[in-house]
């Protein structure tokens, strides 16, 4: 198969482009930094793949309509698009900068909409093809101190459910999947800009980025409506339908879910926003948390889930 992986350079996009060189698939690599993208495409090589380099930033419709045609005059088709380039801010948004706000948007949310607008033409045409759009948990419920991001990751959820009724709609044989990981350690956490004072730390349970991998690849093949990657992603959005309001006590309680992302490691102003830092690690710098201890998972089910039958029980009692 021929895919195209944007975000291609780093984290849950290096790891998911060695997933398919695995399987002698070939890998469209697009992502701003052309030294990373270099890294990868010769491990992509080494793995069985066959790699191609278009050097991409998403916020451009244009770039976006080149990686298409690229990828085209290289392989003769596009099987598999992945949209997985994203950045982020942490800040209260009261701080928040409009330049900032404006690229985060251009980004994560723009960006699918423009590379999905250049890929599906040729998908239409071929009547097929698999459309995966990388989201994130927080999609489904926003966390303090990463509200552009969370309100992005949320529009590309949305997004992502009106484009797959259209095309089911005119039977077009294209579908639309869209992945929701949980808290993952990759660099994510080394290059977002922060505005804390310390560098973030990802919330409550971290999950290796080889986990969100192996789930797109299996969307790949066997086409999803949502696919959540972490047990902790998927229980508070089960948390939120249940009751919002219970979801808000739990993070708030003792300032939980700010605490958890204050890392205590100073910042220096690492940022890859507007340029990139050329970062091709797969994994971030929090390894020893990634290997998560079944107590401390206990513990987050638990008490996700006494938050929302407290909730429910005040509800149906009221």
């Amino acid at each position: 198969m021929v895919i195209v992986i944007t975000g291609a350079s780093s984290g849950i996009g290096h790891a998911t482009a060695l997933a398919f060189a695995r399987r002698g698939d070939s890998i469209v690599l697009a992502s701003r930094g052309r030294d990373a993208l270099s890294t990868v495409a010769r491990e992509v090589a080494e793995a069985g793949g066959t790699p191609l380099i278009v050097e991409t930033d998403v916020s451009r419709y244009e770039e976006c309509e080149r990686v298409v045609r690229e990828a085209i005059a290289a392989f003769g088709q596009i099987d598999v698009w992945i949209n997985n380039a994203a950045v982020a801010e942490w800040t209260p948004f009261a701080f928040a900068e409009p330049s900032t706000i404006a690229r985060v948007i251009d980004v994560n949310l723009l960006g699918v909409l423009y590379a999905t607008r250049a890929v599906l033409p040729h998908f239409r045409h071929r009547r097929r093809g698999t459309l995966i759009n990388v989201a994130s948990a927080v999609a489904d419920r926003a966390v303090p101190l990463l509200s552009t991001y969370s309100a992005s990751k949320a529009a590309v959820k949305s997004f992502s459910e009106a484009l797959r009724m259209e095309l089911r709609a005119e039977r077009s044989g294209v579908d639309v999947v869209v992945i929701m990981p949980s808290a993952i350690n990759t660099p994510f956490y080394t290059w977002g800009r922060s505005r804390l004072g310390v560098r973030p730390h990802p919330i409550s349970v971290i999950y290796p980025p080889e986990a969100v991998a192996k789930a797109i690849v299996q969307a790949s093949e066997h086409p999803r409506r949502d696919v959540y990657v972490g047990a902790v992603g998927k229980l508070l959005s089960v948390a939120q339908r249940i009751s919002p309001r219970a979801v808000d006590a739990y993070m708030l309680q003792n300032r939980r879910m700010i605490r958890q992302q204050l890392s205590g490691k100073r910042d220096r102003g690492e940022s890859n926003l507007f340029t990139s830092p050329n970062e091709s690690a797969i994994a971030g710098q929090f390894p020893r948390e990634t290997r998560v201890k079944r107590s401390l998972l206990r513990a987050a089910t638990a008490g996700v889930i006494a938050a929302a039958g407290v909730a429910w029980l005040l509800r149906r009692n009221a």
